[in-house]
């Protein structure tokens, strides 16, 4: 959720700093060319101030203020490099620097020239932007005498400067963005990390309970006020969840213990029956058979709720020789069905309740053996895969349809073909709640050619880790 919070969160605050990044380098912009704007408008008004004495249009010798007006534009170009002149109306030039420049006649040279002519100052030239290499600025002025524009002063200032700084100046605002960004992401990082974490704490819980852990609860501590409330709503629920639970297993423990003893009276009153019947009858021995099959079915029901109350002892256990030990203590079984069963024996070790996986492993082989025919093999596989360790048997029996393999492990639940085998359909259940409570899994696949694959999994790590 994190991955997919963080990229919108930074895309945002990206777009807000873009958008007032922009605006603010292009004022910058703007800011610095003002600044060399009025720096040449002032320098032309300085030049027409001398020009709108200056009587001498042409002619051998120049008057003295003339001579002063080319002295002064001279001393200007040679010091700044800045082209400047002043030119008649008609273009002709008044005085200018260097001597040979004239009026340009296109371009925004030509433009300034004639804005000036009717007695305006270029107050607005076109923005120069720092790729424009080679850009030109030109400035124009007006010089009035009498009140009418008799020239004009024009100044064409070279650019680099100007570029220079509105670069310098936006290199800095870049900077700035890139150390607001890194402060904007760290600032999304914690945001993000204080509104998930409790999400992920909750998350934990909800998955630990799922899987049988019916103790953890959430802490209602950090993180926004909503899931603060929601921390205590869950932890109602799993409370409440958690007590119809244990009532629902008293409920059944307490009804199988309770049933044992008028069951086992009954089963001694049908053997007292047995005797005064005549040897061999038929409803006798149904009676008799049913009579065991429920005991069986209330031993099973104390079991289960057994196994899903009492907590794992978990401890490292080598699996391969506890695996070993189970297929050795079923094989007189085997030999007596006369079915093959085999293992494959590794050394590997993982997490688990000794006691627990052993009952585990018995309630499958049982199963195993019970459903493979004569002559067929049943095999039982240790092996480790990565973070878990896994035992997987397999049986050559007739296996079961795909729509029987999502109800397998149920209560109760029995294949319509198999309900003659003798069972009360809840050993693979008891082994489900066995191996759940220490964090292992059950799972159920066809095997080829024919029978069932059951893999049971365990932890390798410590709970505790």
């Amino acid at each position: 959720m994190r991955t997919r919070l963080l990229p919108l969160l930074i895309v945002l605050m990206a777009g807000v700093l873009l958008a007032l990044g922009f605006p603010l380098a292009v004022s910058v912009a703007a800011a610095q060319q003002q600044r060399v704007v009025v720096d040449r408008i002032d320098d032309t008004v300085r030049f027409a101030a001398l020009a709108q004495f200056v009587t001498e249009r042409s002619g051998l010798s120049l008057d003295k203020r003339r001579s002063m007006l080319q002295e002064q534009l001279d001393r200007y170009h040679d010091t700044y490099g800045i082209r400047a002149g002043v030119f008649y109306r008609d273009g002709d030039a008044m005085a200018g620097a260097p001597e040979s420049w004239t009026v340009p006649q296109s371009g925004k040279g030509r433009e300034a020239f004639k804005e000036a002519l009717s007695g305006r100052r270029s107050q607005d030239p076109p923005q120069v932007w720092p790729w424009q290499h080679g850009g030109r600025l030109v400035v124009a002025s007006p010089v009035v005498r009498d009140g009418d524009v008799v020239a004009v002063v024009f100044t064409d200032s070279p650019t680099s400067q100007l570029r220079s700084r509105v670069l310098r100046n936006w290199l800095l605002i870049a900077a700035g963005e890139c150390a607001a960004m890194l402060v904007a992401v760290g600032a999304a990082f914690r945001l993000t990390g204080w509104v998930l974490r409790p999400v992920r704490i909750l998350d934990a819980a909800t998955h630990d309970i799922a899987t049988g852990q019916m103790n953890s609860r959430v802490a209602a501590a950090g993180g926004p006020p909503e899931l603060r409330r929601l921390a205590r709503s869950f932890n109602e629920m799993a409370d409440n969840v958690e007590e119809v639970l244990e009532q629902q297993r008293a409920f059944v423990a307490d009804a199988s213990h309770q049933l044992r003893n008028p069951l086992a009276a009954l089963l001694l009153r049908i053997e007292l029956l047995a005797l005064e019947l005549p040897e061999g009858n038929e409803e006798i021995a149904s009676v008799r058979t049913e009579g065991k099959r429920l005991a069986q079915v209330l031993d099973d029901l104390l079991d289960l709720a057994l196994a899903e109350h009492a907590a794992a002892d978990l401890q490292l256990t080598d699996i391969g020789a506890l695996a070993a030990e189970r297929v050795a203590a079923w094989r007189p079984l085997a030999d007596e069905k006369g079915v093959r069963l085999t293992e494959h024996r590794a050394a590997v070790t993982a997490w688990s309740d000794p006691v627990a996986l052993s009952s585990a492993l018995d309630a499958v082989i049982d199963n195993a053996l019970k459903f493979t025919p004569q002559g067929e093999e049943v095999t039982v596989s240790v092996a480790s895969n990565g973070e878990s360790s896994t035992i997987v048997i397999t049986d050559g029996g007739p296996g079961l349809t795909d729509e029987e393999l999502a109800r397998i492990g149920d209560r109760f639940w029995r294949s319509g073909r198999h309900q003659n085998v003798k069972g009360s359909g809840l050993g693979l259940s008891i082994s489900r709640a066995l191996l759940a409570a220490g964090g292992g899994s059950i799972a159920y696949a066809h095997h080829e050619p024919q029978g069932l694959r059951v893999t049971v999994t365990v932890p390798r790590t410590s709970p505790t880790a």
